[in-house]
């Protein structure tokens, strides 16, 4: 890990860290393997005694109380100790669940899409439309609840001006568009690197919430997650979503899962504000900050899309919500708008999850995803821990 890659407890948490249930995992070299894990104090608690997956750990009943209760936790040492690389390493919050996401639930965001489209992958030509569609589309799309009947309205209204998409139609019509992000187990987490194709030119971080969900629906909590998507390729087919979003290091999630509880609920996370910060090594700047409120479907209606009786998720599931940025901000020459350069230090933000941080490099030149289901499947069965799962 290069130094100055090397995070700080304070500077990922929550700012009411003392009060947020936090759990996520690590992998533990003194345990040779992954660990779900509570944050106290600073100290990272291994919860294997209480289940060896965090799928399993979702799923228990008056998990809060048990979690406020729990006693005798194993210390596996400090959070900077792994953030560090000491003890092991920061892991992403999740292992079994089912990675989805939510698209164009932000006007903004919706906005940028119908560009994309329009411009077939050529951020040459999105500036042109961009002030050609941003004045219309822009107004009409701004406050609208998606499915309502006002929605349908201006539906009806774009489409006699001969500018309806298939971006509007999941953003405002009833339908929401919920696609798979990433495979179980694929997940980086805080502190490692998130890949780019290297095929794309005009690429992106899509800074989200992320819900948490048992296999039963309940949403239990809540992360932070970068759904890093080329625009380019989508651009020039929303057929060729997956290749747009799952690569290798594509994902990211984190630094932790906060838990509902009495000091964390689901007013406190429609009202958050999300921040992007983009640092280049070119010295490059790009800041934002935008809120939760101005989401189109709740978080709850999004949830029921996701899992209901015709599509169930028996080891749970997280779901992106949506990204509310659309960087337009020029980097490699006027009018090319935002894209990423290797080396970027990326950090999504807010004071109820804490900071995600990750470095941009090519997707083939992260890591490659090893560790996934059967290996873990072997590793807790090596510890004796697989009636935990």
């Amino acid at each position: 890990m290069k130094s100055e890659h090397v995070l700080h407890a304070e500077s990922i948490l929550p700012d009411d860290a003392a009060d947020a249930l936090l759990v996520g995992r690590v992998w533990a070299k003194a345990s040779a393997g992954p660990c779900p894990v509570m944050l106290s104090g600073g100290r990272v608690l291994d919860l294997t005694a209480i289940a060896a997956t965090m799928s399993a750990l979702l799923e228990a009943e008056n998990l809060v109380t048990v979690l406020r209760d729990a006693s005798g936790l194993h210390d596996l040492g400090s959070l900077d100790s792994f953030l560090s690389g000491e003890n092991g390493t920061v892991l992403a919050p999740i292992d079994l669940q089912a990675i989805k996401a939510a698209g164009v639930t932000f006007a903004d965001s919706m906005l940028e899409r119908v560009i994309e489209e329009q411009a077939k992958g050529d951020p040459l030509r999105a500036q042109a439309i961009r002030g050609k569609l941003a004045p219309v589309l822009g107004d009409s799309l701004r406050g609208l609840v998606a499915g309502s009947e006002q929605a349908a309205k201006v539906k009806t209204l774009l489409q006699d001006m001969g500018l309806w998409s298939q971006y509007l139609e999941v953003g405002i019509g009833p339908d929401a568009e919920i696609f798979t992000k990433s495979q179980p187990m694929s997940s980086v987490g805080c502190g490692a690197l998130v890949g780019i194709h290297p095929i794309s030119q005009w690429n992106n971080p899509e800074p989200e919430v992320v819900l948490v969900l048992r296999s039963d629906g309940t949403i239990v909590g809540a992360s932070l997650g970068n759904d890093v998507n080329l625009r380019d390729v989508e651009g020039r087919s929303a057929l060729l979503l997956g290749k747009a979003k799952d690569n290798n290091a594509s994902c990211s999630i984190g630094p932790f899962i906060r838990l509902f509880d009495y000091s964390f609920t689901m007013e406190d996370l429609r009202r958050v504000r999300v921040a992007l910060r983009v640092h280049g090594e070119d010295g490059f700047e790009m800041t934002g900050e935008s809120p939760m409120e101005a989401i189109s479907r709740s978080p709850e209606n999004l949830a029921s899309q996701l899992r209901n009786r015709n599509h169930q998720y028996p080891d749970g599931a997280v779901l992106f919500l949506g990204t509310m940025f659309a960087p337009v901000k020029d980097r490699r020459g006027a009018g090319q708008g935002f894209t990423h350069e290797i080396g970027d230090r990326v950090e999504i933000s807010t004071s109820k999850l804490g900071r995600l941080v990750n470095w941009v490099e090519r997707s083939d030149a992260c890591p490659e995803w090893t560790f996934g289901v059967s290996a873990l499947i072997r590793n807790l069965a090596g510890r004796g821990l697989l009636d935990k799962a």
